[in-house]
Formats: C-alpha cells, structure tokens, sequence
C-alpha cells in the first residue's frame, strides 16, 4: 500500500517524439509515494519488417520498483523474439509469460517481492493492439469521448474471484488474500507457488487481456495509457475530453500530459503517476478561433474570481477551491469550468497569495 511523503514531490519527467505518422508525450511524477516505481517505454519505428509498427506501455510497480524497470527495458524484445510477426496476439501472450517466467530465474528478481502492472499497446498502420495485465488502463478517443477502453483486473471480479478462490487463495477487503489490490500482474511471485497449477491459474496471473482494434485514421483521436495513479481521480470521459479539449489550444504533447499529472494531482491522487499519450492524424489541432476562445474564457473566469475574493460578503462564504469552483460553475458552463479546473486552482492560490487573507483555504 506504500508510505507517503509530508509533501509530494512534483518534479516530473517528460518526453515527446513522433515518428510512423504519430506524435506522443510521456509525463510522469513520483507524487506523494515515498518511492518512483513507475515505469514506460515509447518506441516507434521497431525496425526491420517492423518498421512501421509502433509500441508504447506503462508499468505501475508495487512493493518496490525493480519488476517494473524490468519490464519497462525487456517485454518488446520478448513479444517479438517469438511469434509475434505470425501470430501478433498469440506473441503478445507469450511475450509476457515468457518474461515473467525469465524474470523469476533471475536471482536478483526472484528475491524480490515487488511486481508490477503493464498496458501496452503495438500500433500499425492498419490495426491496434492492446494488451492489459492488472488496473493501468488504455483509452481510445473519438471526439472527446471514451469509444475503448481496458478492464481493470481486480480481485472482485467473478472471473478473477474464481481463478483465486480454485488456486487456494481469498479475497478480503477487495485484495488478494487481503493484501494485493491487483489480480494480474508481472512479478509478484509469492502469489505464483501453488503446484500443479499454470502460470495462468495461480493466485495472480501474468496473463495479459489482448485486443485487436482496426485502425480509423478519422475514427480515433487519441489513445492514452496511464497508470492508476490517474484513473483513480479522473473518469475515461473527463480525461478525453480534457484532452481533446487542449489539443485545440496547443500542440505540445508535453504540456498537456504534463496538466493531465498536475489536475490529477489537485484532485487528491496519493500515488505515483504516468501518462503516455498517443496522438492520430486525425486528432484535433490548434486554430487561431479555439487559443482566442479560451483566452477569453481564462480571461472572464479570472476577472470573476478575483471580484469574488475582493468582496467581503463573498469571502465571507466562499473560503476555500471547492465553492469557488461551485460558484463559478453556476455562473459558467460547468463542463468548461470542469476542464479548466486546473487553471482556476493555480489561479486561486496566486490570488490567495496575493490578499495573504487567513480567511482564503488554498
């Protein structure tokens, strides 16, 4: 479950790079967790007859962070050493079996008790794979709105329930044996010692959920791969269309999976974060009429708050970022006040700091 910091640490690591007819950007921050024990890959052109192809994944480790660097430096090469470029789902499978199994037999690793999550997913020119093993999660958009996305494997699903129950196991308060919150996972290998059962069939199992998705250039925007670090305070939805929404203001990825950590961030997220955006030809771009538009929105919502908190009788009764929001949402649309919620809370305690009011809760 992992100890927390008195403050988090919000130095983070960003990336970007394009390549196959994609653009993407990476950010991640270790957050309030004592330790990083995330992990990502962003990969494309994977060379040779593979050029085309593109792979990217985040791996969200627990229990230290040693699986998770592992994975992050060796599952593309063990899903395309084997069958992959005859079978792509049936390598994608393997691939993770065949390194879970590799990792066990390293003496450095096995002694380890971490393990990790990973959502990974191969992009070609015509299709998509997406492959999911634990609660990181993979999303599609379309316009602004969730048309895919993985299942978290958690132990309260009846299909993963049973699978712990038949291997001797239990699940108490939603963890395995009471302890693990994740049903499927890479590493975690004393949750993998029950005899006479397959690597599939153990307490927690290295099995990744595979799909296969045609690719539509005008159908999908943009795909995200995240840890759940940021699904835990953040819906599908809300992050699509915040996203589709940035897309039309700028277009560097950075800054916008960057905002995504910091949003999740003032949204009470305690765990270590990491987003991998992946961005389509047909995903939205910057217009002169959308960067006007939401300059003068940032412009009016700022010009209402600092009147909000210049006025004793409203300061009186909104003393703190969540009935600011609620009053700024009644007299704005509230779904555009959801999305620039972000800018409000960093506006919020420039003002807070300007007035140095004791009656002002940042």
């Amino acid at each position: 479950m992992g100890a927390f910091l008195e403050k988090p640490k919000t130095d983070k690591t960003l990336e970007h790079g394009e390549g196959n007819g994609l653009r993407y950007g990476v950010a991640s921050m270790q957050g309030w967790r004592v330790n990083m024990e995330d992990a990502h890959m962003a990969k494309t052109n994977l060379g040779g007859t593979l050029a085309d192809w593109s792979y990217f994944a985040v791996f969200d480790g627990h229990a230290g962070a040693r699986v998770s660097a592992h994975c992050a430096e060796n599952l593309l090469d063990a899903i395309v050493a084997g069958e992959f470029q005859e079978d792509v789902i049936k390598g994608i499978h393997n691939g993770f079996l065949k390194l879970d199994n590799n990792m066990r037999e390293l003496l450095e690793v096995s002694s380890d008790k971490s393990g990790t999550t990973a959502v990974c997913a191969f992009v070609s020119p015509r299709q998509i794979f997406i492959a999911n093993c634990g609660d990181s999660r993979a999303v599609l958009s379309r316009s602004g709105n969730p048309v895919f996305t993985t299942q978290d494997h958690k132990p309260n699903l009846p299909l993963e329930r049973a699978r712990i129950m038949d291997a001797g196991g239990s699940v108490l308060i939603q963890r395995v044996n009471g302890t693990l919150a994740v049903s499927r996972a890479l590493g975690d290998y004393v949750y993998k010692n029950v005899k006479g059962r397959g690597p599939c069939e153990q307490l927690v199992s290295p099995e990744p959920e595979i799909f296969e998705i045609n690719r539509d250039e005008e159908e999908y925007e943009f795909m995200v791969l995240a840890c759940d670090g940021i699904w835990d305070v953040i819906s599908n939805k809300q992050l699509c269309q915040y996203i589709h929404s940035r897309l039309m203001v700028t277009d560097n990825l950075e800054e916008v999976t960057s905002d995504v950590i910091d949003t999740c961030l003032y949204k009470g997220s305690r765990d270590n974060m990491s987003i991998v955006l992946v961005v389509f030809p047909g995903a939205p771009k910057p217009t002169p009429e959308a960067i006007q538009a939401n300059k003068e929105l940032e412009a009016n919502v700022e010009r209402r708050m600092k009147e909000i908190i210049d006025d004793v009788e409203y300061r009186c009764r909104l003393t703190n970022f969540v009935t600011i929001m609620e009053q700024l949402s009644s007299e704005f649309d509230p779904d555009l006040i959801q999305e620039k919620s972000l800018f409000i809370h960093r506006t919020f305690k420039e003002l807070c700091r300007e007035h140095s009011d004791s009656d002002l809760d940042a």
